[in-house]
């Protein structure tokens, strides 16, 4: 499946020139005349955790685009990092597809590669209301520099640890750890009377591979420097092993979380039968705060010391999150690329934004909308993380990197399910990973 993937896309760089080349000038379309008729197509993520909230989001947008231009939008969806990456390899290598995507940020670098994507001159930041509506912080990923960018900031999503108070003022804890193996220890003592010290998703398909990133880069033993990959490293595998560990050998995560997805994860913290909720954003808000633990929970960022130490060795980075969001990209095929712009600047206007923080919980990236939040104590944490995430590297091979590395998680799904982590077997896994991931590297250069 991977090598597909991964042919595939070096097929959609290889045509991303030849698609500029062949690409025309004519808008076909602008945000003044009669754009009645004219339908732009946008991609996104589904959201599992607010599905219904989703679709109403959509036909709002819709509706509220066409009083404004008289065109209206019709929304796809993607459900994994994977279809994600299959959607824009399919879309740049037809010359066709929606156009607007809206990408998770690590994907802003294959976006950018496969130069298939609007670059933004001076006057397209006018057109979506300027480069200074967003926070400056969101345009750490938007491309390689500043005069080369692609990912307009839509949503930020830095990732944080929600915990119980209760059930650790009970066990005599006083704040979460600020290690993974401490967090690991809280957890056992946490883990009695039907409850379990941790809900993880391992079935979700974004977000395995941030755990392992987190406790790598944490060690100081990034998985990609300078064009080389280091997904079969010690401390990459110690990763691997904390994380499946949990489930299978520490036994502080539910045996029904191997097949959770993010949602699920969430769904069991709000019923109490959890004490610690790692990498959540604030969308998880929404959720708890008409949850069981409204008013009991808090977060916290996530711990900073990775797997086997007491203290951040030399050369480790206290990163807590990556620098987690979506961009927005406008295709350079699309015919109406004056309107899509309009629709990114509806989307990221301050009434939007807001709008969107309510009903999702997705943090603003317009200036105005987050400084209206800044007051609010439950997002303290969050806001901590934002200023201490860290970005992924900046290369068209990331996509198939992070790909790699969640399938380690889906190729041991069978052992966790029968409650074990093979060492044979993830030396295996992390070989083959460290093979795909390199040799990514190795085309994109």
């Amino acid at each position: 499946m991977h090598r597909r993937t991964f042919a595939a896309l070096i097929s959609a760089l290889l045509l991303g020139s030849a698609l500029t080349a062949c690409g025309s000038d004519d808008d076909g379309g602008g945000t003044t005349g009669d754009n009645s008729g004219v339908t732009l197509t946008m991609l996104m993520g589904v959201n599992n955790i607010y599905p219904e909230q989703q679709r109403a989001w959509f036909t709002e947008v819709s509706s509220k685009f066409q009083k404004e231009t008289g065109a209206t939008v019709r929304f796809e969806t993607f459900a994994s990092a994977n279809d994600e990456l299959t959607k824009i390899q399919t879309s740049v290598v037809a010359g066709q597809g929606p156009d607007v995507y809206a990408l998770g940020t690590t994907f802003t670098p294959t976006a950018y590669a496969t130069g298939a994507f609007v670059e933004l001159q001076q006057d397209d930041w006018d057109k979506v209301g300027g480069r200074d509506r967003f926070l400056p912080a969101t345009l750490g990923i938007s491309g390689p520099d500043e005069q080369h960018q692609v990912g307009i900031p839509f949503a930020s999503r830095p990732f944080v640890m929600a915990y119980n108070k209760d059930l650790l003022t009970a066990a005599g804890i006083d704040k979460p750890a600020d290690s993974w193996d401490g967090l690991r220890d809280q957890a056992k003592q946490l883990t009695k009377d039907g409850k379990y010290g941790l809900a993880i998703g391992y079935a979700d398909g974004f977000d395995p591979w941030k755990f392992i990133w987190a406790m790598t880069t944490q060690a100081g033993s990034p998985l990609v420097k300078d064009g080389k990959a280091t997904l079969d490293s010690p401390n990459t595998k110690l990763a691997y092993q904390s994380y499946l560990g949990w489930l299978a050998t520490d036994k502080v995560v539910d045996p029904a979380a191997v097949g959770w997805k993010n949602a699920q994860a969430i769904a069991a913290f709000g019923e109490g039968k959890a004490a610690f909720l790692p990498m959540v954003s604030a969308s998880s808000k929404v959720t708890l705060d008409k949850s069981a633990v409204a008013g009991k929970y808090a977060y916290a960022v996530m711990p900073t010391i990775p797997p086997g130490a007491t203290a951040l060795p030399a050369g480790g980075v206290p990163a807590t999150s990556i620098l987690s969001g979506d961009n927005v990209v406008v295709a350079k095929y699309s015919k109406h690329k004056d309107l899509a712009l309009a629709l990114v600047k509806q989307l990221t206007s301050e009434e939007s934004q807001t709008s969107y923080y309510k009903t999702f919980g997705e943090l603003p990236t317009n200036q105005a909308a987050a400084k209206a939040l800044g007051s609010d104590p439950a997002l303290a944490a969050i806001v901590d993380s934002a200023g201490k995430s860290v970005n992924t590297p900046f290369t068209g091979a990331w996509g198939q990197v992070q790909l790699a590395l969640t399938n380690v998680v889906v190729q041991s799904i069978p052992d966790l399910s029968a409650g074990k982590v093979d060492d044979g077997k993830l030396t295996g896994l992390l070989g083959q990973a460290q093979s795909t991931a390199q040799g990514a590297l190795d085309k994109a250069k």
